[in-house]
């Protein structure tokens, strides 16, 4: 058994003293995840991926948390998401009322349209991935733990219980149905 699993199988049993062990085993990964998700993003973000670790890691292990982690994968899977809806607030705070709401930019030659920034995709994204969980939920925690947590395949199959086999044809079939609704912009 790793030390980071015997923390997570602590800290799941209720020892505070384990979830802050666990930060200095694990930072790097939760590093490499944040700047992987962090290069999406606009070059004038504001959140760094320092940052980003941090709230993530905050979020995971508050007093409010239960600590609910099966596995590393698990574990992971739970940074990720806490990740990804860290960058859709500061999106959706980005394109508020406050900030200009739905006015966009628009280049000085009006032949030239100027594609949606990478938040606004962001956004684009999490709400079709919210679309498809209602749809396919399990689609759904495939593409979550494969894009936002950066699992292989054969990780995000054992994180959710399922065969190899099965995750990735839920792959392929989220990817297919998400770049549809994307591109017709339904």
């Amino acid at each position: 058994m790793s030390d980071v699993t015997r923390l997570l199988d602590a800290a799941a049993a209720g020892d505070r003293r384990a979830a802050g062990d666990l930060l200095p085993l694990v930072y790097d990964e939760l590093r490499k995840l944040a700047a992987a998700r962090m290069a999406a993003e606009s070059p004038d973000h504001t959140l760094q991926p320092t940052a980003l670790v941090h709230e993530a890691y905050l979020r995971l292990v508050g007093p409010a948390d239960a600590l609910r982690w099966d596995n590393r994968e698990h574990f992971f899977a739970a940074a990720a998401e806490a990740m990804r809806r860290i960058l859709v607030e500061a999106a959706r705070r980005r394109h508020g009322p406050q900030r200009g709401g739905d006015y966009a930019r628009h280049a000085l030659d009006p032949d030239q349209p100027e594609p949606p920034g990478p938040s606004l995709r962001l956004l684009a994204l999490d709400e079709a991935l919210d679309r498809l969980a209602a749809v396919e939920p399990r689609a759904a925690e495939v593409v979550k733990l494969r894009y936002f947590a950066g699992l292989t395949v054969a990780a995000a199959a054992a994180a959710l219980g399922i065969s190899t086999r099965t995750a990735d044809a839920d792959w392929a079939y989220a990817r297919a149905w998400l770049a549809t609704t994307l591109r017709d912009g339904d």
